[in-house]
């Protein structure tokens, strides 16, 4: 009963509080601050127990291409989950992967639909920003970017690249799985998507650029519709920096196989256990529950959990 009050006084105070907020120009940083909490409210959970119940001693096979930092970098999901993972790093120049401190697996060479040479637009001021495909300053203004900072996309190097397809430096090094693919850089996941025919990941994050600002990036929806073909499904997105436009200009995007049909289905049960794992470290809780059902998997453990993105 008194938390049927409260949410009853919330109701009528916060027209009030947003009309203040509105007065101070401070209902955008309030709410985008909300919204940020609000995604990763499931970190407040620490799932480990549950996994370690699920996957025993099995270890997730991750590929992080455009692993600047390091594997997860930028925190996407809890660090207290890494122990889970046996991760292969991807950065196609030597001297920058030298400095990573996980001495992983880490690959130096692009990835790409083919192989080919492509050249790497470098800039040092804004590393993360590097990528295959130039720089759109007439872009920039839908990002928000300030004209003074537009010499933070100069190009300060470039290097010849030698690429390759996902497939082939994979079964370079010996991996039959793959369970977990993260990609970001900057323009390229159309292609190095084309280059993935022999693997399955079980959940897919991409970088994906609604208004680009690189010249000829592939547009977004054609990224979707690939892996709607390659029978996947897009289940969550969040956006990714400042913005001038009502959606972001970038989004990450994350996509599970297509649990609606057999294919999906089979994927999915044919790994169940990292299948479950994966989307408890990203805080899917109600649509796991719901996969669950339809697939008449048991585990009362992740059933009694609330999912606190919802509540």
């Amino acid at each position: 009963m008194f938390k049927r009050i409260l949410r009853s006084l919330i109701k009528k105070i916060l027209p009030l509080v947003f009309k203040i907020l509105l007065k101070f120009k401070l209902n955008r940083r309030v709410i985008n601050f909300l919204n940020e909490k609000s995604y990763f409210s499931n970190n407040n959970y620490d799932f480990s127990s549950i996994i370690k119940s699920i996957i025993k001693d099995e270890k997730i096979i991750a590929l992080d291409v455009g692993a600047q930092g390091g594997f997860n970098s930028d925190n996407f999901f809890s660090k207290k989950y890494h122990c889970f993972f046996d991760d292969i790093l991807v950065d196609p120049i030597k001297t920058d992967s030298d400095k990573l401190e996980e001495k992983k697996q880490i690959i130096n060479k692009g990835l790409w639909s083919n192989k080919e040479k492509k050249r790497l637009f470098v800039l040092d001021n804004r590393p993360g920003s590097s990528s295959m495909y130039l720089p759109e300053k007439d872009n920039f203004d839908l990002h928000n970017i300030k004209k003074k900072d537009y010499s933070n996309y100069d190009i300060t190097r470039e290097y010849e690249v030698q690429c390759d397809t996902l497939d082939n430096l994979l079964q370079e090094i010996n991996i039959k799985n793959l369970d977990y693919l993260k990609i970001d850089t900057q323009g390229a996941e159309l292609e190095i998507l084309k280059g993935m025919s022999n693997y399955n990941p079980l959940l897919i994050r991409l970088e994906v650029h609604i208004f680009s600002m690189y010249k000829d990036v592939p547009s977004w929806n054609e990224l979707l519709n690939y892996l709607y073909k390659m029978n996947y499904v897009l289940i969550d997105w969040k956006g990714i920096g400042s913005h001038n436009t009502r959606i972001p200009a970038e989004m990450d995007m994350i996509f599970i196989p297509n649990f609606t049909n057999d294919e999906g289905k089979k994927a999915i049960l044919n790994s169940k256990s990292k299948f479950l794992s994966l989307m408890l470290i990203f805080g899917q809780l109600n649509l796991l529950k719901i996969i669950m059902r339809k697939f008449n998997i048991q585990n009362q453990e992740i059933e009694k959990v609330e999912d606190l993105y919802f509540n």
